[in-house]
């Protein structure tokens, strides 16, 4: 399968969504229904299933997070310095420029791509950044703010409280859990029931992507903060993925598969989640939001390059 082939049907299903939304097609009802779908359910099977039955490669936790999180705090230090000395931002908007520049959107579009690239088998790597990507960064950039802002102590554990119950909440960060519980265990999936999850996961990656352009309506190039939207995008769709490869393969040496879904998810576009957290702070919020926008339209030539290098990197 070549790399056309690979992120057509992805950046389709995206072009549908977006094309149904933007029409009226699916109301704005359906279009929260397609997405709390996706995202509570569909996804959330799918890596269930994933971590159930699937081969894991022999690879370090620390190794994968090194790799990833590498990248991320040294994307997120230049893009506060650069938001400090060249853009004249005020520290907090240079804070959420940072979460735009690394905030991926690993769930919508990371996790179809990199199963339709490497299949189940890139199911721990994935995981493991999933599991601690949300809270970490959001907790990383409110942590960040509040310390700018000099919040009191209580606010900070009021603070540490709500993200530890959104942590528990959060649906595919219990799926992933559950999945490795029952790896643990030894007990497997019933057939009757891995029929189930097979057909709600087989949705999952669909749903994810129509509801990825459904959200995309939403958002728009509004962006009047035209240098701040161009260094997310930069940092985020090219200086990110660089480092990533960079620490992956020459300083860390990760297998082929680890390294390989680290870069990918490194290469992912600005989500939502860095639009959230803009509107939180009422900060570069239309900047952010054309962060979005562009980046993900930008992520259809960008993505497929990066790939194609992937691959034709790999042996034999």
């Amino acid at each position: 399968m070549n790399v056309l082939e690979i992120v057509t049907p992805t950046f389709g299903l995206i072009t549908v969504g977006y094309l149904a939304g933007v029409t009226g097609l699916i109301s704005e009802a359906a279009q929260k229904g397609v997405s709390e779908f996706a995202f509570s359910i569909a996804i959330p099977i799918l890596l269930f299933r994933t971590v159930v039955i699937s081969q894991f490669p022999a690879v370090s936790p620390l190794l994968v997070w090194g790799t990833y999180y590498g990248a991320v705090v040294f994307v997120w230090i230049v893009t506060v310095a650069v938001s400090a000395r060249l853009l004249r931002l005020p520290p907090t908007a240079g804070v959420v420029a940072a979460t735009a520049a690394v905030y991926g959107n690993i769930a919508m579009l990371g996790i179809p791509l990199v199963l339709t690239v490497f299949g189940p088998n890139a199911a721990g790597p994935m995981a493991l950044i999933l599991a601690v990507n949300t809270p970490l960064l959001w907790l990383s950039g409110t942590v960040q703010i509040a310390w700018i802002e000099r919040k009191d102590s209580a606010s900070t554990s009021a603070l540490l409280l709500r993200l530890t119950l959104d942590l528990v909440r959060n649906p595919m960060i219990a799926a992933i859990a559950a999945g490795f519980l029952v790896r643990l265990i030894g007990l497997g999936l019933h057939p009757l029931l891995d029929r189930i999850c097979e057909q709600l996961a087989q949705a999952g990656s669909p749903a994810a992507l129509i509801a990825l352009g459904l959200g995309l309506v939403r958002f728009g190039l509004r962006g009047e903060e035209v240098p701040s939207l161009v260094i997310m995008c930069v940092l985020k769709l090219v200086i990110m993925p660089l480092l990533a490869w960079m620490l992956a393969f020459p300083l860390f040496h990760l297998p082929p598969l680890a390294g390989n879904v680290v870069v990918l998810f490194a290469a992912m576009p600005a989500g939502a989640n860095a639009y959230l957290f803009a509107t939180q702070y009422r900060l570069l919020v239309n900047s952010t939001s054309a962060a979005v926008t562009l980046g993900t339209l930008l992520s259809a030539i960008t993505l497929p390059i990066l790939l194609a290098l992937l691959l034709a990197a790999e042996p034999g």
